[in-house]
C-alpha cells in the first residue's frame, strides 16, 4: 500500500493539470528504506509527449545524486495519461527500472475527476496497491468522534469536590 500526505498528491495532481495535454512526470523522494513519500520532485517532460514522458537526461542524473547527497530514493515516481485511464501502458512497464519504487499514474481524461493509482512494478509484472493519502495537519492520534448531548447527571461546576 503506498501512503501519501494530501498535500503531495495535490501537489501531483496540480502538475499534471499544469502541463496537460502533455504528460506531467516527477518523483517523490523519502528517506532510503523508509517507504516514505516526503518530498516531491516535479521533473520536465522531455519528450513533450501527450502519449509518452522521458526525464531530461541531465536533470535524472542531477536529482538521483541530490537524492543520494540526501540518503533518499525514489519512493513514488509519477506521471500522468491525458486521454486514458491511470494504468501503466506496455510503454511504462518497460521503462519502470525502480523496482522498490510505487509507480503513480494520474489520468487528466477528465477535468473534474481526480483519477489516481499506484502500481509496483517489477520484471514487467504490474500488480496495482491501494493509495491511502494521509492528511498530515491532522493528527491521527488526536479524538475524531465526539458524542454531543451526553451529559452527566449531575454538573459541579465550582469543581468543589463535594
Amino acid at each position: 500500500m503506498l501512503s501519501i500526505d494530501r498535500s503531495i498528491v495535490d501537489a501531483i495532481v496540480a502538475h499534471a493539470r499544469r502541463d496537460h495535454p502533455d504528460e506531467a512526470c516527477g518523483v517523490v523522494a523519502g528517506p532510503a528504506g523508509s517507504d516514505t513519500p516526503t518530498r516531491h520532485i516535479p521533473m520536465e517532460n522531455a519528450a513533450r509527449s501527450m502519449t509518452f514522458y522521458e526525464f531530461d537526461s541531465m536533470e535524472h542524473l542531477r536529482v538521483w545524486r541530490e537524492m543520494d547527497d540526501r540518503d533518499e530514493e525514489p519512493v513514488v515516481i509519477y506521471h500522468s495519461h491525458t486521454a486514458t485511464e491511470a494504468y501503466p501502458s506496455r510503454t511504462d512497464v518497460s521503462f519502470a527500472g525502480e523496482p522498490g519504487a510505487h509507480y503513480l499514474l494520474v489520468s487528466t481524461r477528465d477535468p473534474d475527476t481526480e483519477e489516481i493509482r499506484s502500481f509496483r512494478i517489477v520484471d514487467g509484472v504490474v500488480a496495482e496497491e491501494p493509495v491511502r493519502i494521509v492528511d498530515a495537519t491532522v493528527d491521527p492520534h488526536a479524538v475524531q468522534s465526539y458524542m454531543f448531548g451526553q451529559s452527566p447527571a449531575t454538573v459541579d461546576y465550582e469543581c468543589s469536590g463535594r
